[in-house]
């Protein structure tokens, strides 16, 4: 396993001993930080925001909620076949779609637009893990979950501020600029941008756990055939889209598409009758893909990484894979494979009609509880956020917690407060 340091378990705020232990903690940093983050009432507010469906479509739609418990599961098991801290994964995994406000990226699309210096996902998560989470509170000053410094960098997919030093914006980042000492502070010890060795493997399970896991509730729900991939002339279609939609080329994911149709737990699913026997094989079908990637992902990786893992001179151990050391490594089929499930699971889904009215009116009521607060605000808001309303110092910053606590929000929530500001705008 590779050897975290003590600059990877220092904290950004020092903590003492529990007050109320009765023996001596036996977990690690890490394996304390997955447990903070797997108790906080972000992570638990996941189970009402969309993944891809609505959380109240159905019995057993997921939610971002169980896709990013899924997500932390696959990191762990390739965490642990490349050696890496197997709870360090396992949380970057837990916090990787924490910062998602109501209805996934539709509602990072509405907030975006709102939000005077951005809204990102990715950057909000940031936020709440060093800030909007209480746990760590000295001198009124927040640390929110107070994680070590490899945890916080583990959550950070994209390693840069909104803003770069000549003044161009970034499409995908992952900390807003008045977090950017937060983030230099999580990065210390890199050379360059990219995201740590934890970070790149939560990314990668996240593809997978959206490709499988969400075609699986496609073709549960109606809305997915596999049987698009034996008729050629919407396949064609379909990876131009891909291809245009998640990179690539159009061929390559022509190609995976020739490697799914071998497998014959996919063939037999693309006839799923919700008989015994289907639901049977469309679970076996979802853990043999898993797997699938999984493995060729670790043994690529283990590959590519040889000289990390090697015998160093006599007496001295490999230095391994870890933080700032190694690159994940994804075979060109693997990742062409994961690029056309996603698109399935995607595109028809997102292509209906239908989903895109509704998508409408859920922007709107973010417009509308957005314009709510913020007419209301300090007395509109939670009292937490009353709080830093109230100790803000300029618009930006104010207007920021207007934005927090609106992303903060489950779907059921915001749709509760979007009738309040009606019924407010029709008292006026």
């Amino acid at each position: 396993m590779y050897a975290y340091n003590a600059d990877d378990t220092k904290r950004r705020a020092p903590e003492g001993a529990k007050g109320a232990q009765l023996a001596p903690d036996s977990r690690d940093a890490f394996g304390r930080d997955r447990a903070r983050v797997l108790h906080s009432a972000a992570l638990r507010r996941l189970a009402d925001k969309t993944q891809v469906v609505g959380p109240r479509d159905g019995d057993t739609p997921r939610t971002r909620l169980t896709h990013s418990l899924e997500v932390a599961q696959i990191s762990r098991g390739i965490g642990e076949g490349l050696g890496l801290n197997p709870d360090l994964c396992e949380m970057a995994g837990l916090t990787h779609d924490i910062g998602h406000p109501p209805y996934g990226h539709n509602g990072e699309v509405a907030l975006n637009e709102v939000a005077p210096h951005g809204f990102e996902g990715n950057a909000q998560t940031l936020r709440i893990l060093s800030r909007l989470e209480p746990k760590v509170l000295i001198d009124d000053h927040s640390f929110g979950l107070n994680l070590t410094r490899a945890s916080l960098d583990a959550a950070v997919k994209y390693p840069v501020t909104r803003t770069n030093t000549d003044g161009s914006l970034n499409r995908k980042y992952s900390a807003y600029d008045e977090d950017a000492a937060i983030l230099q502070w999580a990065r210390e010890g890199h050379a360059d941008d990219t995201p740590p060795m934890e970070a790149q493997v939560m990314d990668f399970s996240d593809d997978i756990a959206y490709s499988v896991h969400d075609v699986e509730d496609g073709i549960v729900s109606g809305r997915v055939s596999l049987q698009v991939l034996w008729d050629f002339v919407e396949l064609a279609a379909l990876a131009d889209k891909g291809a245009a939609a998640f990179g690539g080329s159009a061929d390559s994911l022509i190609d995976a598409a020739d490697r799914l149709r071998a497998i014959p737990a996919l063939a037999a699913a693309a006839d799923f009758d919700f008989t015994l026997s289907a639901w049977a094989g469309l679970k076996g079908l979802t853990s043999q893909l898993v797997g699938r990637y999984v493995g060729a992902v670790t043994q690529a990786t283990r590959d590519g990484n040889a000289a990390l893992l090697a015998p160093g001179a006599p007496g001295l151990a490999a230095p391994g894979l870890g933080r700032q050391h190694g690159r994940l490594v994804v075979p060109p089929d693997v990742e062409a494979e994961v690029r056309l499930l996603k698109t399935v699971a995607v595109l028809y889904v997102m292509d209906q009609p239908a989903h895109q009215a509704r998508q409408d009116r859920q922007r709107d009521r973010i417009y509308r509880v957005h314009e709510y607060l913020r007419a209301g605000a300090p007395g509109t808001l939670d009292t937490i956020f009353r709080a830093w309303f109230n100790a803000a110092e300029t618009d930006a910053e104010r207007e920021r917690v207007i934005v927090d606590q609106i992303a903060s929000m489950t779907e059921s929530r915001l749709e509760r407060t979007a009738k309040k500001a009606a019924a407010f705008e029709g008292y006026y």
